[in-house]
Parts: C-alpha cells; structure tokens; sequence
C-alpha cells in the first residue's frame, strides 16, 4: 500500500505546474491579437516591453523609458559603438507615377526657399534621403503641415518613379489628404479587407474562459493540432480597417498607397553602424537576363 501510494504521489506532482505554466495562454497569437485590437505592437514589442515603461500614443504602444539605468550605455554606444532605434511607427506614404508629373506636382507643396526639395539632383537619383517641410498646396509660407522625410527608389530606365515619404503618425492624415488632393487621387485601388483576429469557434470560446472571473484556465484544448492558428494583425494604428489604402488618379496616373507597418524602418546610430550592417546584411547576387 506504501509502495502504491508513492507511485500515486508522484503521478500527481508531474502535473502540478508552476504558476506562470498554470497562466500560459493556450494560443498566445490569439491573445497578442486581441491586446492589439487598440493600440497596435510594433515588431520589437516584446522585447521592449520586458525592458522599457510602455505608453500609448498614436494609436501604438511605444517603449518610453527604460526600467534599467542605461542612460551610459546608450551614450558609449552612440559615441563608440552602434545603437540601434525602432521607427516602425512612423508612417510610409507612397507614391508611383511619371517623374515629371511626381515633380510638378510636389512644387507646389514646398518651396526652395526653405533649403532642400524633392527635386535636389543628390536626392532624386536614390543615393541620399531628404528632409523638408511640406505647406499646403500653393501656400507657402503660411499653412505649414509639418517636417517629412523622403527617399526616391533609384531609376530602373522607365518613366515610372517610387517615391516613399515619412511622416509622424500624428501628422499623417492632413499630409494624405493634402496629397491625395494634389495629385486628385479619389479612386480607391484597392479595398483593405480586415482579417478575423480568431478563426475558430473553439478559440472564441477559449478566450471567453480566460476572461470570464471565478473560473479556471482550461489545461490543454481537445481539438489539439486541428485548431487553425491565428494570423498577424496588418495595419496600423494611425488607420481604419474599413478605409482603403490606395488610391489612383484617373488624370494623372499617380497612385498613393498608405504602407504603414508594411515596411519596417530602423535608425542606426554609431560610428561603427555601418560595420554591423555589412556584417548583419548579405548582398544579394545580381541576376541578368
């Protein structure tokens, strides 16, 4: 009877799991999606979320401050090293169309008074990124929407040219609608369709269990494997679900296209930020046809 008891005891133990087990999501994609649903993560938000204070601006969840004391760190590695910063949540404008038709038009929202425009010879080739200020169309130099950064997809021997402008995402719907008037773009190419944040009914029903009070977390799911996982969240913060996200001019071919959270932008500062690019990137071989 001892001997039988001491087998039972530790049948028993080998399920016991420790607290953080015991409170481990079943679908963690699930529960990230439905975190997300009002503020969107950025792709280094688990990272920054075990490391800084988190706020929420912008319609994202941002790191702020860092836990840590590492105010020195960050500056030896700035002046010695490299450091590394997240600007995902900076908003991408694109805009494809004829060069000459993208120039026209771009005039009229800045002015060469200010310094550099979208026409600069170093900037229009594709090696260098400009920064300017943009003004409503034709009224420089009252009216300023706000400070932009811009970089032109070098020349492939077409006519067609890919301009990509960063803006702050608290600036973009004025700059999208200033530009959108400009270039007449009313038409909407395409229309964003917003994925389901769950897939199955059974998931449904396991996140009605992790918020319901008083009740325990179920231990495993009985349908097991045959459950469909769940896909990422696409989009942003800074738009709707239910607006397009491009639009084209019937007048001027131009199509602006809102990619938002679609490309992703670091900044590397340091003197040695170059080194770990060439170490950390590999080129890709050219093929020719």
């Amino acid at each position: 009877k001892q001997a039988e008891k001491a087998v039972h005891q530790k049948k028993e133990q080998s399920k016991t799991k420790c607290r953080k087990a015991r409170r481990r999501h079943i679908n963690l994609v699930a529960e990230f999606n439905r975190r997300q649903r009002k503020n969107i993560w950025l792709e280094t938000h688990i990272w920054h979320a075990k490391r800084f204070h988190m706020v929420k601006k912008w319609g994202y969840c941002l790191g702020d401050s860092p836990t840590e004391k590492s105010y020195r760190a960050c500056y030896r590695a700035m002046t010695k090293h490299c450091l590394i910063q997240d600007l995902s949540y900076y908003c991408c404008l694109e805009l494809t169309g004829k060069e000459n038709e993208l120039l026209k038009q771009l005039a009229r929202v800045c002015s060469i008074d200010t310094g550099l425009t979208f026409e600069e010879a170093c900037c229009l080739s594709g090696r260098f990124e400009g920064s300017l200020n943009l003004y409503q169309a034709d009224r420089y130099p009252e009216n300023m929407l706000g400070p932009v950064t811009f970089i032109w997809k070098p020349r492939d021997g077409s006519e067609n040219r890919q301009l990509w402008i960063w803006v702050h995402p608290a600036l973009k719907q004025d700059m999208l609608r200033e530009l959108k008037a400009v270039f007449q773009c009313s038409e909407p190419e395409e229309i964003y369709i917003p994925e389901p944040i769950t897939t199955s009914i059974q998931e449904e029903k396991q996140m009605d269990v992790v918020l319901s009070l008083g009740k325990k977390r179920k231990k495993e799911d009985k349908e097991g494997e045959k459950a469909v996982p769940v896909k990422k969240i696409i989009g942003d913060g800074t738009r709707d679900p239910l607006q397009s996200y491009s639009w084209i001019s019937q007048t001027t071919g131009v199509v602006i296209s809102d990619r938002t959270m679609e490309i992703l932008r670091y900044r590397l500062i340091g003197p040695l930020s170059h080194s770990v690019l060439t170490e950390t990137l590999t080129a890709a071989s050219l093929q020719t046809v």
